[in-house]
Order: structure tokens, then C-alpha cells, then sequence
């Protein structure tokens, strides 16, 4: 793994992601948003949690093509639309999810959740971003 997370003293302790992430390796690769589609393009699911599972799963996709692992991300970025904090639940569970079914580090790495108006489709309720370090 090329990544190492960690809590420092006097951030926010909390245990669904770490809030710094340092990575050693020799590539860089920057994620375009994943969303919960089909690689034809069709929407898995219309809830939120199903959702993030399945735009992580693509994220997952993404980063093991491009000759990485899960192990190897060192950022996410979600960008979910109408955020509120009582999608929260939600998001975690999808979460949970993926670290299930694709072998996300928990904690997770470094986060960040974006509240937007829209993605590129309707149907989408979010995109997630991944930045990763690999050897």
C-alpha cells in the first residue's frame, strides 16, 4: 500500500475516515467522478446508499485499470446532490458497502462531501472523485 492515514492531534477524531492520507510512490492518477452506472450507462439503483456503493465499485474499476488498488487512493471527493446532514446515514451505509465488497481501507481515506444542485443526469444523486498514489 502507498498510502498511509493517519489522525493527528487537535483534528477532528473520528473513525469513518482519516483526515490525512501520505502517499509515497512513483504515479500519480487523478479519478474523473464515477457515478453509479452500468457501463452502459444505465443508473444501478435510485437510492443515495446503492448509489455510492456502486460509483465506489466504478472508482474501484478505475483505479485496478490503471494498474492500482483500492489501498492506493489517498482522496475522495463526493459531490452529492440536495446534500443535507441527514443523508449522512446513507452515505456511510454505502460506504460500508464498498469497504465490504471492494476492500476500501477502513478508515477511509482523506473525504470530502460537496452539496451540488445536479449532476449530468436526473437520475444520479452522486459523483464521486478519487485521487491515488501508486508504486
Amino acid at each position: 500500500m502507498t498510502v498511509h492515514l493517519t489522525h493527528p492531534d487537535g483534528l477532528l477524531q473520528q473513525t469513518d475516515y482519516a483526515p490525512v492520507a501520505v502517499a509515497t510512490g512513483t504515479r500519480f492518477l487523478l479519478l474523473a467522478g464515477q457515478v453509479g452506472v452500468t457501463p452502459a450507462g444505465v443508473p444501478t439503483t435510485k437510492d443515495l446508499m446503492g448509489q455510492v456503493h456502486s460509483a465506489l465499485r466504478n472508482v474501484a474499476t478505475g483505479v485496478r485499470g490503471a494498474g492500482g488498488d483500492v489501498g492506493d487512493i489517498a482522496r475522495l471527493t463526493f459531490y452529492v446532490v440536495g446534500w443535507t446532514p441527514d443523508m449522512a446515514d446513507d452515505l456511510w451505509a454505502g460506504t460500508a458497502r464498498a469497504q465490504q465488497s471492494e476492500g476500501f481501507t477502513s478508515p477511509l481515506p482523506p473525504i470530502t462531501v460537496i452539496g451540488v444542485q445536479a449532476l449530468w443526469v436526473p437520475a444520479l444523486l452522486v459523483e464521486i472523485e478519487a485521487t491515488a498514489v501508486m508504486p
